[in-house]
């Protein structure tokens, strides 16, 4: 089953985007934090109306967390799993703060929404063979790449073979790009 509300890319969009896994990760590491203290301090009593014990609840979390880790298109069926058994969690009236529960339905329904996105890498085959690498989005290391390669003269370098193989490199590359004399892609990729 997939996602009944999933923030795919737009409807005019025919490539598909790896989110950052570093991003997701460290979102989901801080929310399940969050949430475990909320539920041993006791805060709400959201999770017996949904028949879920704190430490069920608490062991979701921490698996929410090792699914986020590993990263295996397969496991969207658990990860599902795990958020039909929040379902049920009421939404917040208007000015009333979120439930322990319904936080819970929120975050289990947001990477369930990712899922495919977040486990892309593992899956994608260009027409050509192409893979994915498995560290994060391409274009956004070569912008990393560009916009350091800007500030590295103001805080110095390392090592003089850097100043000679790196820096000129990719300068060069990047002042090329739309001439035709460059590929990036080649160097970042």
């Amino acid at each position: 089953m997939m996602p009944m509300h999933s923030r795919a890319l737009p409807s005019n969009s025919k490539v598909k985007h790896q989110v950052c896994k570093s991003h997701v990760l460290r979102n989901t590491e801080e929310l399940a934090e969050s949430l475990a203290r909320a539920i041993n301090a006791g805060e709400d009593r959201s999770l017996e109306e949904l028949g879920v014990a704190p430490a069920e609840a608490l062991a979701d979390l921490e698996r929410l967390v090792e699914l986020v880790h590993s990263r295996q298109p397969e496991q969207e069926t658990e990860l599902e799993a795990l958020h039909m058994r929040y379902i049920r969690a009421r939404a917040p009236r208007k000015d009333q703060q979120a439930t322990i529960a319904y936080r819970l339905r929120m975050l289990s329904l947001d990477r369930w929404e990712l899922w495919r996105r977040l486990t892309l890498y593992r899956r994608w085959e260009g027409s050509g063979g192409e893979r994915i690498d498995g560290t994060n989005n391409g274009a956004e290391r070569a912008i990393g790449w560009w916009i350091k390669e800007r500030y590295r003269p103001m805080r110095g370098y390392k090592r003089i073979e850097s100043i000679l193989n790196v820096s000129r490199l990719i300068t060069w590359m990047g002042n090329h790009l739309a001439t035709g004399g460059a590929d990036l892609a080649m160097v970042v990729a």
